[in-house]
């Protein structure tokens, strides 16, 4: 059949507003996490895989849930899987929702929840916070408006006065293993900060390295999630670590993180199907500076190595040295205008902090990680004009060098890398990043004049240059009308610049803020023409072209300065003990979970240069780091680990192709659902398979085909959608006569062809059941003249074929009562369902608590038993000892444990009455939360025809 007569086709077809009325219901109605998970995959622009809907559900499985720690690998997606969770609390109007994540990361997760879901977020942070307190606000993290708020961990700490005052529906940590030493005695400020700030609030926490040394590790995480889950510290160590732990206790300790900790791992995804994971290749490209590059370079080196520098604050004393190194490192063009924009600062008696470093577009991230606010301070006069001379002079050895070998290397290396590309299969395209603004104009003139004139786009924090601004307005132009356009500039700008680079452009330059929350999985080339110092930001970068979607393998080409030992430690730590540039994913995300709460190593390498002035003190300083983290990366409970965290291949792998199935199906109703709802609602528009055209705008059903062609995605948000659905809902139906035709449907329903011929009566009502959470049932009750009955599934098959409405009807009184009676069965069942339901969560919530119960008496028999141990010890001890002196004093010392031990009883005791009632309380508050009650409100009834 041509296209032509399917779209004809589908023009005769028909729907009434009974339908409509039925599918408005079905698309939009409050039903179990499940159902209503798969509303929100139906409308988000990501194609899901398996073990994240499997995440995200298991997430939401039960109401009474305090929240989970999704661990899956890294690879696979925690942020979708997370993203999802959010998008289902939105979408059940709980917006006051949080990520707290590194600060590096709050742009990229603001552009996936945009981009993928439609839900706008709000980056909180010191300039934004400062300034929402100056507008009136009273408390910035309680936004008015329907955005999800994004901030740091530093910042929510330092603010957790504020954060706790929010009643939050739900709290999203992102690297969540930051908080995994919380339950040490002394450290972890931060974790205790925000426990504490926002405890009894849900939680989703997200690390694929939960635990990495130690099982107290996860003991700290969980105990976040869940003050209730394990007892104390003192009795997880007694039952769980040490070397008189049982494979039994093991067991137990696994039963009871199945329920709270979710992992899947990649080879499990990959036995599945649903991943094929690519490899990276690593290239190295050396270089040695000319002698004017390296004059510049180590006399600015010498002068930040001072400490009587009067032109940097002191209090970002640390911050503006580090960030000149890395300007330093990038090019002589970048230093000339840092150098300039610190003069300019001094000549107007300013110290040079966060302002003097506009070239380098996340100085404020790297301030928030250190957990700094710049601050202000008096400028020593008397070094005042020395400094800035000092400064002028280093700025002429800058403007005059007109060439830097680095930038020769670039135009060398290029060539080759991309014939390695060209081998592997990848596309004749490159990103490369810099660290600076300058540099980024440097290479874009360097490689214009060098054969790329007209192959080049740029990507930055502001992308305010001519051809940015051309290439943004006919990118806007080519989608007007079209969801491509998200409304804000800085997202659509990126989309812009992304899609000339795919489509046009053979070298994309592109600065570190530039890069965030952008996928480029068509480019499998990538430069690092400054290689940043913290092994996350170049994971970050990598990610950008090396991710899920990517076909071919991933060239990642590095540039190491043979003139400078430092740069060449750099290099060998990020490769060699990150393993960041070769293999399938490196042990990147494995190791850096083991040492990042312990060691910044952008701030130790920037001490190092300050401290060192020799080549011989700087290896020196390196080989003690390298030690460190060889320390802190050893693999401590490989197995245990394995045990606790991960579950079987089969199983896994058996549960993911089955939700596999699912996803595919329920995307095919939601399809099938929708396209019907629009048919029945806008019988003039102009139909087709995909979608409709209407009032001159195109609509698909297809999210991928809605972008490709300019047009709108259909789904239940869309404005025109949401409003039809309103509508049809609100309408009020009578008793009507509705004939459907088969045939018209053009798909195979067995059950229902053979009642062709058939008539009967259908009602539909909607089934409120109201509990901890509310949710609806759309129940038929349906009857044919012969007697028989149309259960829900023939019921709701049949309100998708095309049909007539014909005139009002009346039902008679027998026939009511057979349906009244038909509708009460299905009510009771729903009920007994929701029931059954209720007592897994509640026989769920008494096991975590029994546990809870346990561990804490456990904690205090404990300590008892210890007090009895030392008293033996003590009198052993005693009557071992010569001295009536001795023995007195051995004397006191035993009544004094004596005791302690007879106090430590009457504790126990009370302990232990205070704990059952605790339990006790919890447990009622659990059961007034699941008490059911029940609504049920009819929709319509129709006497239908099936012909």
């Amino acid at each position: 059949m041509s296209q032509a007569q399917k779209q004809n086709n589908v023009k005769t077809e028909s729907y009434t507003e009974h339908q409509a009325a039925y599918l408005a219901h079905t698309l939009t109605i409050d039903g179990s996490a499940e159902d209503n998970l798969s509303k929100s995959l139906a409308s988000s622009k990501v194609d899901m895989n398996p073990h994240q809907v499997e995440a995200a559900l298991f997430a939401l499985r039960s109401p009474l849930s305090q929240g989970v720690l999704l661990a899956d690998e890294v690879g696979l997606g925690k942020t979708i899987e997370a993203s999802l969770i959010i998008a289902q609390k939105w979408a059940e109007r709980h917006r006051k929702i949080i990520l707290i994540v590194p600060a590096m990361l709050r742009n990229q997760w603001s552009q996936e929840l945009l981009e993928k879901f439609n839900i706008p977020s709000y980056i909180l942070e010191s300039s934004s916070y400062n300034a929402d307190k100056k507008s009136g606000a009273l408390n910035p993290f309680d936004l008015k408006e329907d955005r999800v708020l994004i901030c740091s961990y530093e910042f929510a700490s330092r603010k957790n006065i504020d954060l706790k005052s929010v009643n939050w529906d739900l709290v999203v940590f992102d690297e969540a293993h930051k908080l995994r030493n919380i339950w040490k005695k002394d450290g972890a400020k931060i974790a205790k900060r925000l426990q504490e700030a926002l405890e009894g609030r849900k939680k989703i926490l997200l690390s694929a390295t939960p635990l990495q040394n130690s099982l107290l590790e996860l003991y700290g995480l969980v105990s976040i999630i869940d003050p209730h889950f394990f007892g104390s510290v003192e009795s997880f160590k007694a039952q769980y670590v040490g070397a008189k732990t049982t494979a039994n206790n093991l067991d137990i300790l696994r039963h009871r993180l199945s329920k709270v900790c979710n992992r899947t791992l990649r080879r499990q995804v990959q036995q599945e199907g649903g991943i094929n994971f690519t490899r990276r290749h690593s290239m190295v490209e050396d270089f040695r500076p000319s002698t004017e590059e390296m004059e510049l370079y180590n006399q600015i080196s010498s002068y930040l190595q001072r400490d009587d520098i009067a032109s940097i604050k002191p209090g970002a004393r640390h911050l503006v040295t580090l960030v000149i190194r890395k300007i330093l490192a990038s090019s002589s063009f970048a230093v000339s205008g840092t150098l300039d924009k610190m003069i300019t600062r001094l000549e107007e008696n300013a110290a040079a902090g966060l302002e003097s470093l506009d070239d380098y577009e996340t100085a404020g991230e790297v301030a928030e990680e250190m957990d700094l606010e710049d601050d202000a301070a008096a400028i020593d006069q008397a070094k005042l004009r020395e400094e800035i001379e000092e400064l002028k002079s280093y700025k002429a050895i800058a403007q005059k060098i007109q060439q830097n070998a680095k930038g020769e290397a670039l135009l060398t290396v290029l060539d080759k890398a991309f014939s390695k590309v060209g081998e592997l299969g990848g596309q004749r395209k490159a990103v490369i990043f810099t660290e600076s603004c300058r540099t980024q104009k440097y290479l874009q003139e360097l490689l214009e004049a060098n054969g790329y004139q007209g192959q080049l786009a740029l990507l930055n924090g502001s992308n305010s240059d001519p051809d940015s601004k051309r290439i943004y307005k006919e990118w806007l132009e080519r989608h007007a009308g079209s969801d491509k356009i998200s409304g804000s500039k800085t997202a659509d700008m990126k989309a812009a610049i992304v899609e000339e680079f795919k489509n046009k452009a053979t070298i994309l330059i592109s600065t570190e803020s530039g890069a965030e929350g952008v996928n480029m999985q068509f480019c499998s080339l990538l430069i690092n023409y400054d290689l940043p110092w913290n092994p996350q930001r170049v994971e970050q970068r990598i990610g950008r072209v090396h991710r899920y979607g990517q076909k071919c393998d991933v060239v990642v080409v590095n540039f190491v300065n043979k003139g400078n030992k430092a740069d060449q430690l750099v290099f060998e730590l990020l490769a060699r003990k990150f393993q960041l540039f070769e293999g399938v994913f490196g042990a990147s995300d494995e190791i850096l979970g083991a040492i990042e709460s312990e060691i910044s190593i952008e701030k130790r390498i920037n001490d190092i240069l300050q401290k060192c002035r020799h080549a011989d003190e700087i290896e020196a300083e390196f080989n003690t780091l390298q030690t460190e983290l060889d320390d802190l990366i050893e693999e401590k409970e490989q197995n245990t680990r394995e045990k606790l965290l991960e579950h079987f291949d089969e199983e896994v792998i058996s549960r993911l192709k089955s939700r596999k199935e699912k996803i595919q199906w329920v995307m095919d109703e939601h399809g099938r659902k929708i396209r019907a709802f629009c048919r029945g609602v806008l019988p003039l528009a102009d139909h087709f398979d995909d979608g409709f055209m209407h009032d001159g705008q195109r609509f698909y059903c297809d999210w991928k085909l809605a972008e490709e062609q300019n047009g709108h995605f259909l789904k239940i948000e869309n404005p025109l959608v949401a409003s039809l659905i309103d509508t049809a809902k609100q309408n009020s139906l009578t008793p009507t006569e509705i004939t459907f035709d088969y045939d018209s449907y053009g798909m195979q329903l067995a059950d229902l062809r053979n009642m062709r011929g058939k008539s009967g009566w259908l009602k539909l009502s909607k089934l409120k059941i109201d509990s901890i959470d509310t949710v609806e049932k759309l129940v038929f009750s349906a009857v044919a003249d012969d007697g028989s009955t149309l259960d829900q599934q023939q019921c709701e098959r049949l309100m998708l074929i095309p049909a007539t409405q014909g005139s009002m009807v009346s039902i008679d009184g027998t026939i009511l009562g057979k349906i009244e009676q038909a509708e009460q069965s299905a009510t009771t069942l729903h009920l007994e369902d929701a029931q059954r339901l209720n007592e897994e969560y509640f026989n769920e919530e008494q096991e975590k608590l029994d546990r809870w119960a346990e561990d804490s008496k456990d904690a205090i028999q404990q300590e008892l038993n210890r007090l009895q141990k030392d008293i033996r010890a003590a009198k052993k001890a005693a009557r071992a000892l010569k001295t009536l002196e001795e023995k007195t004093a051995a004397q006191r010392q035993v009544k004094k444990l004596e005791k302690e031990h007879d106090k430590k009883m009457m504790e126990f005791f009370e302990t232990r009455k205070q704990v059952d009632e605790k339990s006790d309380e919890l447990l009622e508050e659990i059961e007034a939360k699941l008490k059911l009650s029940h609504t049920a409100d009819e929709v319509f009834t129709i006497r239908w025809n099936l012909i």
